[in-house]
């Protein structure tokens, strides 16, 4: 059968070529994306198979042409880092902590250059030095200020955030700080679709004081603010994440009650068919319903997706155009590719039509006798069908969420929702009424959160796994369609087969006598994983930001995790400053180590100390320390735990941050002590430590550079690289190459894999300029 233009096959291949430029690492002309364009849509209108031509060459043109215009959008770089004094208007919620508030704001007017940035999103930080003196941004508020700005750039890590792609969707054009607080002015209070909703917040938070507002906030009108890191914690492990906020599930949720409304409606006034036929008006109503659902979320772009899905399908019900429901899920896919292309960047996205296309295609049809049979078939369906999609986006499985969800889904989207969207429909007219409505919301969720917590602290709730291959998603997919095709076609146990590259990957473990080097990029901080055959130690966790962002937490447990690494035999804290020490409480809460070592003076209750001469070997590589003598004075980087590591073929050398004086003792050590082929350079590039004289002595072939992008004691210095060039050293630095790795084997180091280049992606920075250590967010330089 030949192909529809609005069929399954022409989605697909619309689908497909937006999809492929998702992974160009650099984007074609515009030029030609027109071509592209053009010719697609040329093909495209034409009968048969070259219709599947087109639409493959029009999502190229398409994809190519809104990644131009969102990177078009971004912070020229050569700008990144300026000062700007500009008029704004702030968008959604602003989020409030103890001394800062962290909001969104569209530029309405600039002075000069910043004239340019009229139109953009900026998302920004007020930081305040006292707790009484953090500003109320009112939603929708407009004001003046002096804004420091930055070009959007993230980490780049194993299974770690993308902020630059996540950037790129939300079409964030820098983030920064207001640099100059006391000058800032507010110009006309709030007002619009954010100042309502925010208003509708505080009511909320006022009429139910208990601490399930905040899930009825959430609920309500997508107000995430107060759920915690405990709370998101709670609803990962129990699967649940899906259903707090208003997600698209809800979306499509109320315009399921429009419909009803609408039949209701018809029921009471049968007059009502003579103007407007009953499929249409309640096809209508339920468009309305889901519109005003929309916009209580602030149009947060997982709604407005769903909106277009569902507009999608009722407008061909509302032009009395019969579609079977493939079809409909095919226009829908359409239209949401052709108005935002982005969207595929979004997990939501992958697993909304996923979702919704296996269960069109594995349910039985509504003559099917009985409610609760399809309801569980429903859901065994959506845990296999989504589950390749979740390991590729998340790395992880809740163990628990099937059984959860079965109770959780009909206890928050028919009890929990309805009270929410009662008490909305009320606040106007009966604030009463609206509170009660608030009030029994907040119990009912109440008695489900004393269950989701007593689940989630089950050992297993919540299964990591490591970061999967294209090729073993790709085999996992084939699996799931395998197995979940009608019964009686053969072969369904070989199917279980395809999902185990996928489960159970082949980790690339080092030989006996040879191990992994992975320096993670964690910005102005250090931490580096050490990987023997089946022994991991952790060399400095990263840094912990004064303002919570924890790159322990962030960084480093995410990227042991997606390496597959499920023990953590010794944690070095080569001394504890907080760039080292920062992140080791969150490192050893999710990995609890068998041992800690750090230096004399500084090391806490439970850890041993660091000496030189100390060592041990793990499957044939020789770990030893080289500093501090025993009874060496804390001195803070001087008395940074120095760690040699011997393979059967090279040598590496972690140094932490000693300085000169350090530096002279282990030059003054027999050669074959101190000699290194791969050296971590010390202090990060500062001009008081890689003296000639330890560079000498060490003879690496390669150095090894933590450092933050646009860091703000501008390292490593110029001096310091040229000492390297001299005698002509390769340096490797994490702000330039992202996380760096390389196998110490035994004819020498192996390759050196930088994950930035490696990975290279047309919306992630390669060049020099950027934010340094901020993921998704930034702070004022102190």
């Amino acid at each position: 059968m030949a192909p529809t233009p609005l069929g399954l096959a022409s989605a697909g291949a619309l689908l497909a070529g937006v999809g492929a430029v998702q992974g160009f690492p650099q984007l074609p002309p515009t030029g030609a994306a027109l071509c592209l364009l053009a010719l697609g849509v040329a093909a495209w209108t034409r009968a048969g198979w070259p219709r599947l031509v087109g639409a493959f060459l029009a999502g190229l043109g398409l994809a190519v042409m809104h990644g131009q215009s969102a990177m078009a959008l971004r912070l020229p770089a050569e700008l990144s880092g300026r000062e700007w004094l500009l008029e704004g208007r702030v968008l959604g919620l602003p989020i409030v902590e103890a001394d800062a508030v962290r909001f969104e704001l569209r530029v309405t007017a600039g002075l000069g250059a910043a004239a340019d940035l009229v139109g953009r999103k900026l998302r920004l930080g007020w930081y305040v030095h006292a707790p009484d003196t953090v500003p109320v941004l009112e939603p929708g508020s407009r004001w003046r200020m002096k804004v420091k700005l930055r070009r959007p750039r993230g980490l780049v890590n194993p299974g770690g955030f993308d902020f630059e792609r996540r950037a790129l969707e939300q079409r964030i054009a820098a983030t920064g700080h207001v640099a100059d607080p006391g000058s800032a002015s507010m110009l006309a209070p709030g007002s619009g679709l954010d100042a309502w909703r925010g208003e509708l917040s505080a009511r909320i938070r006022q009429a139910v004081p208990d601490p399930s507002s905040r899930f009825v906030a959430a609920l309500a009108l997508g107000d995430t603010r107060a759920l915690d890191d405990h709370d998101w914690q709670v609803l990962r492990a129990t699967g649940l994440t899906h259903l707090i906020a208003i997600s698209g599930f809800h979306v499509g949720l109320v315009a399921g009650f429009g419909v009803l409304l609408g039949r209701g409606l018809y029921g009471l006034l049968p007059a009502l068919a003579r103007r407007c036929p009953r499929p249409q008006g309640s096809a209508l109503a339920a468009l309305v319903l889901a519109a005003a659902y929309t916009a209580l979320a602030g149009f947060a772009l997982p709604t407005v997706r769903t909106l277009l899905m569902i507009a999608a399908v009722l407008l061909a019900r509302l032009l009395r155009r019969p579609q079977a429901p493939s079809q409909a899920l095919a226009f829908a896919l359409i239209v949401v590719l052709v108005v935002d292309p982005l969207s595929v960047l979004s997990p939501g996205f992958w697993l909304s039509f996923l979702g919704v296309g296996w269960l069109m295609w594995c349910l039985p049809g509504p003559s099917a006798a009985g409610l609760w049979r399809p309801y569980l078939h429903a859901q065994g369906i959506a845990v296999l069908g989504l589950l390749p999609a979740s390991v590729w986006f998340f790395s992880q499985a809740s163990l628990p969420g099937p059984l959860v969800n079965l109770i959780g889904i009909p206890w928050i989207s028919l009890g929990v929702v309805p009270l929410c969207l009662a008490g909305l429909a009320l606040a106007p007219v009966w604030a009463a009424g609206a509170a009660a409505c608030w009030k029994a919301a907040a119990a009912l969720m109440a008695l489900l959160w004393q269950l989701l917590e007593w689940v989630a602290a089950w050992p297993a709730a919540l299964v990591w796994l490591p970061e999967p291959t294209p090729a073993a998603i790709v085999l996992a997919m084939a699996g799931t369609f395998w197995l979940l095709l009608p019964r009686g076609v053969p072969g369904k146990g070989l199917a279980w087969l395809l999902l185990l590259p996928m489960l159970w990957p082949r980790l690339d473990r080092p030989a006996h006598g040879e191990a992994d080097l992975l320096l993670l990029d964690v910005g102005q901080g250090l931490a580096l994983v050490v990987r023997t055959r089946n022994h991991v130690l952790l060399y400095d966790a990263g840094p912990a930001m004064p303002r919570g962002l924890d790159l322990g937490e962030a960084v480093v447990v995410p990227a042991l995790r997606a390496r597959g690494l499920h023990r953590l035999h010794t944690l070095v804290l080569s001394h504890g400053d907080n760039d080292h020490a920062g992140g080791a409480a969150a490192v050893m809460a999710a990995f609890p180590p068998e041992r800690v070592l750090a230096p004399e003076g500084w090391a806490r209750v439970g850890m041993a100390t660091c000496e030189a001469g100390q060592g041990w070997t793990w499957d044939g590589v020789v770990f030893r320390f080289l500093h501090p003598p025993r009874y060496f004075p804390y001195q803070r980087n001087q008395s940074s735990c120095v760690l040699r590591i011997e393979t059967a073929g090279a040598r590496a050398l972690l140094p932490g941050d000693i300085g000169r004086h350090v530096e002279a003792r282990l030059a003054a050590l027999p050669a074959h002590q101190a000699a290194a082929e791969v050296l971590l350079v010390p202090h990060h590039g500062s001009d008081t430590s890689s003296s000639l004289d330890l560079i000498a002595a060490v003879r690496p072939r390669l150095a090894l550079l933590a450092v933050g992008h646009d860091n703000r004691f501008r390292l490593p210095k110029p001096v310091v690289l040229d000492r390297y060039a001299r005698y002509g050293v390769a340096v490797h630095g994490t702000a330039a190459s992202g996380a760096i790795s390389l196998r110490l084997g035994a004819d020498g180091p192996g390759p050196v894999a930088r994950l930035r280049q490696d990975r290279r992606r047309y919306w992630r920075d390669a060049g020099p300029d950027g934010t340094g250590y901020a993921i998704g967010r930034t702070e004022p330089d102190r």
